[in-house]
C-alpha cells in the first residue's frame, strides 16, 4: 500500500514539538507492515539546506495560492521526502510558524493551505508513476488536505486526519475563503465554516474518512466540553470514525545503551552508568551534589503544561527534599518565575530557558523523576522518553499520559507492575502529594530501581501502535470501489 503522509515538521529536519517525532517516526515503523510512506513537508530553509543538493525535482506547480512551486523527491534518513519548495512561503528563519518575537504569521492560512494543496493535487496522481492509494494528514496545518480531496478530483479516495492537539485550530478570517479556491458551498457547516470563520482543522474532520487521536483517552476527552474546545459536538457525531492510536517513540534515537549524547550509556540489565549521568545535571543545573532526589521539567512553560501549578509549590519540593532542574521556554511570566526560583533556592533548583535536545536526553538519562502536571495531553512523547532512560514519570491522570503510566499504586507495587506516579485532579495540593509520594518512593532503594527497571522495560516503540496504523489504512482501503 502507498500512502502520502502530510506534515508542517518532520524529526530529523525540523521540529518544535512531539508532531516532528510522530511524522518521522511513524514511516519508518509502518514499513515492517508493507507501508510505503512518501511524507510532504515545507521546504523551510532548515529542509532545503538537509537536502536540496540531492533532491530531484517531480512536479512544478505553477500557480499556487499565485506562486510558482516545485516539489522536490529525496530520501533522507531512511525517510522518503517529498518537499515543497515555496520560497516565497516559506523561506523564513526561525520558528515556522510565527514571525520572530511575534504571534503567528499572518498569512499562515496561505501557506498551510498552500501545503495542502498541493498534497490533494499529489493524492489525485500529479506525481508522474506514483499515486497514493491513501492520504494521512496531520493537525491543522494539513487538514485541509481531506477538503481539497472532498470537493476535488478524489473524493473516493480515502483521507486519515490526526489530531495531536486539538487546541490548535487554524481558525481564520472569513474574508480568506475566495482565496482557497474552493466552491462556494465548501464555506458551510459540512465544510471548513465553523461560527462564521474558516477553520482548517474542523474542516479536516468534517470530510477526512476516519479521525485518529494519539492516545485513547484523550480520543474520549475530545468528545467532552472540557477537552473538545469547542469541537466535542463534530467528534462526538463521528465517534464511530475516531480512534485513539497512543503514540511511541524511536528507540534507535531514544536507547540509554546506544545514546551518544549522554555521559554514560546503560541499560536495564546495568543500570548504574545512570551515576554519572545524574551527576552531569547536577553540574549543568548548579544542584547540590547529595543524595536526595532530582525532579526534572522538559517541556514548554505554559498553562496547558501545568507549569503555573508546579511554579506554585517550588518550595514544597524544596522542603520536602527534592532538587529540581527546569528546561524549557514558553510564556515570559513562567520563565521568570522559574528564573527566580534558581536564587529563593540556590543548590536546589536549577533552571535553562530554551531547548536544548542534547540536553533534554541528558536529563531523562540523569534526572530521577519527571513532572509533567499537564492540564490536557493528547498523548506526550516525554513521559516514554522517561521510561526508556529509567527517569520515573510523575503525571496528571490525563490523555496519554494516563494510558501510558502505571502508577504506584499498592496493588501495583505488589504484582511490581508500577512504572511511575499518577495524580488528580492537577492542583497544588495534588501535585504536592504526588511529590511526596515520589520521595517516598525514592527512599526505598529497592522499589525505586524495581519501578526504573519496569519503566526501562515498558514497549514504548511504535511497533504495537504502526501495526494498529496499518490495519486501519487496509480497512479504509477495503471500503473504495475498485474496478
Amino acid at each position: 500500500m502507498k500512502v502520502l503522509s502530510v506534515a508542517s515538521e518532520i524529526y530529523p529536519l525540523i521540529k518544535t514539538g512531539g508532531l516532528a517525532d510522530v511524522a518521522g517516526a511513524l514511516p519508518l515503523a509502518l514499513a515492517a507492515y508493507g507501508i510505503q510512506t512518501r511524507t510532504l513537508i515545507p521546504g523551510y530553509p532548515a529542509v532545503m539546506k538537509a537536502v536540496g543538493e540531492k533532491a530531484e525535482k517531480v512536479i512544478t506547480l505553477y500557480d499556487l495560492f499565485g506562486e510558482q512551486a516545485t516539489v522536490l523527491a529525496v530520501r533522507h534518513d531512511g525517510l522518503d521526502l517529498l518537499v515543497l519548495d515555496a520560497p516565497a512561503l516559506f523561506n523564513r528563519f526561525g520558528n515556522p510558524y510565527n514571525a520572530p518575537h511575534g504571534e503567528g504569521y499572518s498569512d499562515n492560512w496561505r501557506r498551510f493551505g498552500a501545503l495542502s494543496k498541493a498534497a490533494a493535487e499529489i493524492a489525485a496522481g500529479a506525481i508522474p508513476g506514483w499515486e497514493p492509494d491513501l492520504v494521512h494528514a496531520h493537525d491543522w496545518q494539513a487538514a485541509m488536505t481531506p477538503v481539497y480531496m472532498r470537493f476535488g478530483p478524489t473524493p473516493e479516495k480515502p483521507s486519515i486526519l490526526t489530531i495531536h492537539n486539538i487546541a490548535f485550530q487554524g481558525n481564520f478570517d472569513p474574508g480568506i475563503f475566495p482565496w482557497l479556491g474552493l466552491p462556494d458551498h465548501a464555506l458551510a457547516v459540512d465544510g471548513v465554516e465553523y461560527y462564521g470563520r474558516v477553520s482548517f482543522l474542523k474542516g479536516g474532520l468534517q470530510t477526512a474518512w476516519a479521525v485518529t487521536t494519539v492516545s485513547p483517552t484523550y480520543a474520549r476527552e475530545i468528545q467532552t466540553p472540557q477537552y473538545g474546545m469547542g469541537l466535542e459536538g463534530l467528534i462526538s457525531a463521528r465517534a464511530d470514525t475516531v480512534h485513539g492510536i497512543v503514540n511511541g517513540i524511536d528507540t534507535d534515537v531514544w536507547d540509554p545503551a546506544s545514546d551518544e549524547t549522554i555521559v554514560s550509556r546503560y541499560s536495564v540489565h546495568k543500570p548504574k552508568g545512570r551515576l554519572e549521568n545524574r551527576q552531569a545535571v547536577s553540574e549543568h543545573f548548579g544542584l547540590d551534589n547529595d543524595d536526595s532526589p532530582i525532579f526534572s521539567v522538559v517541556s514548554r512553560l505554559t498553562w496547558q503544561k501545568g507549569m503555573d501549578i508546579l511554579a506554585t509549590v517550588i518550595g514544597d519540593l524544596v522542603a520536602m527534599g527534592g532538587k529540581l532542574a527546569v528546561l524549557g521556554s514558553g510564556e515570559p511570566g513562567l520563565e521568570e518565575a522559574f528564573r527566580n526560583a534558581v536564587r529563593y533556592y540556590p543548590g536546589r533548583v536549577g533552571t535553562i530557558i530554551g531547548y536544548d535536545e542534547t540536553l533534554s536526553h541528558t536529563l531523562q538519562a540523569g534526572a530521577d523523576a519527571i513532572l509533567i502536571p499537564s492540564r490536557f495531553e493528547p498523548c506526550g512523547l516525554t513521559q516514554l522518553y522517561a521510561l526508556r532512560y529509567g527517569c520515573v514519570p510523575v503525571v496528571a491522570r490525563t490523555g496519554g499520559l494516563a494510558d501510558t503510566v502505571i502508577d504506584a499504586n499498592p496493588a501495583a507495587l505488589a504484582v511490581n507492575a508500577a512504572t511511575g506516579v499518577q495524580f488528580s485532579p492537577v492542583e497544588p495540593w495534588s501535585l504536592s502529594h504526588a511529590i511526596r509520594r515520589t520521595i517516598n518512593l525514592y527512599d526505598d532503594k529497592k522499589t525505586w530501581l524495581a519501578m526504573q527497571k519496569q519503566g526501562m522495560k515498558s514497549d514504548v516503540s511504535w511497533k504495537a501502535s504502526a501495526g494498529l496504523y496499518a490495519d486501519l489504512y487496509k480497512q479504509l482501503d477495503l471500503m473504495v470501489s475498485k474496478p
